[in-house]
């Protein structure tokens, strides 16, 4: 399938009129055509236009049709074959192996979703049936349903180049929610996005679907997608990057003259705690399956685990001692763009100038212009608590830090000091850090999204129970997730129909219940 270079505005390929740009390979710094010509606010409105006049009819199909449209943009993506993922290896670094994983869980997402249209639950559907004779006042028949906002501006991650982007979580979410999407993409990868973008485009004419259900708009730096967020058709947005990304487009929605919900998912250090019991017993596995997890695609996750707190001991200066061994000997990785690897140099840098940090690793570097040199470094907790802003602060990339904590008490300081998180993880022996994990776990689900215990936190699984969010600065609203099925809620609000006739009633909430949902009655 050709790459055009072109704005996906519904239908149509629309040639850009902003400022150019290309893509670059992080690994050799070389260009790779074709060239783009960023969109502009015309266009912004030509996508959020069509969108609109989508949203009318697309926001009534039955859950069979929307769910066989996701089901068909699966296929579709599927169908692209080998040419998207070398596509995404030129543009991004990553290896085989990590992209072909990530459009399985694309696809799967997609699937995912599709069974949850047709479930129906995300409707909510609840009937509280009238009672004509009730004493003092009768009450009426009283009927509520979940619809879609209207049209989501989506923004593609640059760690996720699939799964978190064009066709990513927030976008099967607010299709399955039966919302029109606009997408802009991430810069750094506009071909593997463009052929995704294409995809989905023949998906919707396959099952003929109004052309505006999808748009996908590219261009380079923060203007194009202001002025999506601010275009009054938007009626909420999707994204995943940096804090100072999503506090842009936060403030940007919330000075619309009508303010729109922004669910951002920026940033997360991800602490883990070393228990020790668990320290005792496998202090070496622990530190082999640390580095496995800091160091997996360079460390660009938004679940790497940026922050390790264990109590003083012998059993720590082993996992430390491994661990260094191992950071010292890990090669050089290649990062999605040269200008999140002198972000992350910097980050390091910063953190080993401060004077309560001590390096104890740096891993192999090389001349690639985009290369991680991993490191690892360790702090006191008195030393992190005297500056736990600056301690505390995500690093993206291959980089954790170390904290030695005194006691007990200190390990529920660091606990409080700590920003809001995506995950947080506890190593522990069973019987043995039952006490201590149980001080732990109260404050921590105060702190994150996710708890979880003898495990990494990197690695998301697709499912119902996911929650991927968390408070402040990991996400801009700790009430909702960005992935699993949760998410199609974001872009969901309630109607209550009160004494409307069964004619006149939409299918979920009529008496012979067409779509055969689960509802609550009363």
């Amino acid at each position: 399938m050709p790459i055009t270079g072109m704005q996906l505005i519904g239908s149509q390929n629309v040639a850009g009129a902003g400022p150019s740009f290309q893509a670059v390979n992080p690994a050799d710094g070389r260009e790779i055509p074709p060239s783009w010509q960023g969109a502009d606010a015309r266009q912004v409105d030509q996508a959020v236009q069509l969108a609109t006049a989508a949203f009318v009819s697309y926001r009534e199909t039955t859950p069979e049709q929307r769910a066989a449209f996701l089901e068909a943009v699966a296929q579709a993506i599927l169908d692209l074959g080998d040419e998207l993922i070398e596509r995404a290896m030129l543009e991004t670094g990553l290896p085989r192996p990590r992209l072909e994983g990530e459009r399985g869980r694309t696809v799967n997402q997609l699937r995912l979703f599709a069974r949850v249209v047709r479930d129906g639950d995300w409707l909510d559907a609840r009937i509280d049936h009238a009672l004509p004779d009730r004493k003092p006042a009768p009450r009426s028949d009283l009927r509520m349903r979940q619809i879609p906002l209207g049209p989501v501006a989506v923004f593609g991650s640059s760690n996720f180049p699939l799964a978190f982007s064009v066709a990513g979580g927030d976008t099967a979410s607010a299709l399955a929610a039966g919302a029109p999407v606009v997408v802009k993409t991430h810069p750094a990868h506009p071909g593997t996005s463009e052929l995704v973008g294409q995809a989905i485009r023949n998906a919707v004419q396959q099952c003929g679907l109004h052309e505006g259900v999808f748009s996908l708009l590219a261009g380079p730096g923060i203007d194009l997608g202001l002025a999506l967020v601010r275009h009054p058709g938007i009626q909420a947005v999707g994204f995943t990057g940096s804090r100072q990304g999503g506090i842009a487009l936060m403030q940007a929605a919330a000075q619309r003259p009508v303010p729109i919900p922004v669910y951002a998912e920026m940033s997360s250090t991800n602490p883990v705690y070393l228990l020790p019991g668990a320290l005792a017993a496998r202090a070496d596995a622990l530190a082999d399956q640390f580095s496995v997890s800091l160091l997996g695609s360079a460390g660009q996750l938004c679940t790497n685990p940026g922050l390790i707190i264990a109590l003083d001991s012998p059993e720590l200066d082993r996992f430390i001692a491994r661990a260094t061994r191992n950071i010292q000997a890990a090669p050089a990785a290649t990062m999605l763009t040269t200008g999140i690897a002198q972000a992350y140099r910097q980050g390091v840098q910063r953190q080993l100038d401060h004077p309560a940090v001590q390096s104890l690793a740096r891993g192999l570097a090389d001349d690639a212009p985009a290369h991680c040199q991993a490191n690892l470094a360790v702090t006191t907790a008195q030393g992190f608590l005297a500056d736990p802003e600056h301690l505390g602060s995500e690093i993206f990339g291959a980089s954790s830090l170390v904290i030695r904590c005194a006691d007990a008490s200190e390990f529920q300081a660091i606990a409080r000091a700590l920003e809001g998180q995506l995950t947080a993880t506890l190593h522990l022996e069973p019987g043995a850090d039952d006490a201590l994990a149980a001080q732990l776990i109260p404050i921590l689900e105060l702190k994150a999204g996710r708890i979880l215990a003898n495990g990494f936190p990197t690695g998301v699984e697709v499912c119902d129970a996911m929650v991927h969010g968390g408070p402040f600065p990991a996400t801009s609203d700790s009430r909702t997730t960005s992935v699993g099925t949760l998410a199609i809620r974001r872009f969901l609000r309630p109607v209550c129909y009160q004494d409307i006739p069964d004619a006149l009633l939409p299918a979920a909430l009529r008496a012979a219940n067409p779509w055969h949902i689960t509802r609550t009655e009363r």
